[in-house]
């Protein structure tokens, strides 16, 4: 029986190391914390001191770590894999890492005479401890089926994506499908919260209907029993979506979805959620509602409503210069631009209006650049209203666009300009 060599026992490394020992190989296990190893020595395990030490009396090695650097010193560090190699070793990274990184340790190690896969997983933890996971798997075809048995020791479902990096490829767009399915959840239950229906009732209709999706089964009642303990956690789900949204930079792809989705673990990771399980992102959501999945709203009064109604349309008088950006399609492939001076004369959350002698059109797209001691990026207004006085013209414009992060950030803009 094969020795396995395994680096890193976190929330998913633990037992995926665990079912290779209940599967009968010799397992050698490493971790930077060394009291992580404990539970698996007693279970027959032998504790390695570092990762050369592990790679000299192991076949195969697997690493399942938290980011690029981390793998990168366990590769090439001091007391890295690279120190303990010999040829014919195989090693296996299943986890999450950009597919630069991959095609790096693939070249790496080839040149030591070493074989190297790139195969994370699915699955979460659930799937780690019944050695369920599904591997996704990228490298030399024959490499894959030579350590396959290791494979289906940790895992049911084992798909050969092609070439070195394909495996981390196909982890990255996954991964950004999680996200965002993730929020699709919680953007759903926080409406029907809102509306007064039951959550049970509104996630039971959620898994029987066209919504449904393995983040409605696993996260639906970890928010409805507020069971924010780890499985995934917000700090590598938003670990995996910056890695996603540079691949897609690099193909020149727009994802405005995955952007959105990014900007929303941010502010989770910042509100200080960021080691607990991704569905504990919906108290960000909670915030902005003022209520808690599963409450009951409390019953609201016309003057109440009329109240809100009021506030959503109270305009915050300014006299602030700002510019504005224009772009005129030219020909195919060209633009030409320029630069408008203005004066924002009031603002509102969904809108504002605009002073300025430059004539424009109705309908069209604008660039307004706040002050630069604003702290607020660009961001994109469609004129939807002209009222000319003498030589100035007055435009009402409506703010388009924004991700949930910059509305935040032009709503504190509002409350410090109106203190």
């Amino acid at each position: 029986m094969k020795s396995i060599g395994f680096i890193g026992l976190g929330t998913m490394g633990k037992p995926m190391a665990a079912n290779l020992l209940h599967k009968g190989f010799e397992v050698i296990v490493y971790n930077r914390t060394a009291g992580k190893a404990d539970e698996l020595v007693r279970l027959g395990a032998k504790a390695a001191a570092s990762p050369s030490d592990a790679a000299r009396e192991a076949d195969v090695i697997v690493m399942m770590l938290s980011k690029d650097e981390v793998v990168l010193e366990a590769a090439f560090g001091e007391h890295g894999i690279v120190h303990g190699l010999r040829p014919g070793l195989t090693v296996i990274d299943c986890s999450t890492v950009s597919p630069e990184t991959s095609r790096r340790l693939y070249h790496e190690f080839a040149s030591h005479l070493v074989d190297f896969l790139d195969a994370p997983v699915t699955g979460s933890k659930p799937a780690a401890e019944s050695g369920t996971l599904v591997f996704m798997v990228g490298g030399e075809e024959e490499t894959l089926e030579q350590q396959r048995d290791v494979f289906q020791a940790m895992g049911s479902k084992i798909v050969y994506m092609g070439p070195s990096g394909a495996g981390s490829y196909t982890k990255l767009a996954h991964n950004t499908m999680v996200g965002i399915h993730a929020l699709a959840l919680m953007e759903g239950l926080s409406i029907a919260a809102k509306a007064g229906l039951a959550a049970d009732q509104f996630l039971e209709v959620v898994k029987a209907g066209s919504a449904s999706s393995k983040q409605a089964e696993l996260k639906g009642p970890k928010i409805l029993s507020r069971d924010f303990s780890n499985q995934f956690s917000v700090q590598w789900m938003l670990k995996d979506l910056l890695l996603a949204g540079r691949a897609a930079q690099q193909f020149q792809l727009p994802a405005p979805m995955l952007h959105s989705a990014t900007d929303i673990f941010l502010m989770a990771q910042a509100k200080g959620l960021g080691e607990q399980d991704l569905s504990a992102v919906i108290q960000c959501y909670e915030d902005w509602m003022k209520l808690q999945v599963g409450e009951a709203p409390p019953p609201r009064r016309e003057e109440e409503v009329q109240a809100a109604e009021r506030r959503r349309n109270a305009r915050l008088q300014l006299d602030i210069q700002l510019h504005m950006s224009v772009y005129q399609w030219e020909q195919e492939g060209s633009f030409s631009g320029q630069l408008l001076e203005g004066k924002l004369v009031d603002l509102s959350e969904s809108g504002m209006r605009i002073v300025s002698g430059s004539p424009l059109a109705k309908d069209m797209f604008i660039v307004i650049h706040f002050p630069r001691e604003s702290g607020l990026p660009p961001v994109t207004a469609r004129i939807i209203r002209i009222d000319q006085e003498g030589e100035q013209f007055r435009y009402g414009c409506m703010l388009s666009g924004l991700s949930p992060h910059v509305r935040l950030q032009i709503e504190e803009y509002i409350r410090i300009k109106s203190e």
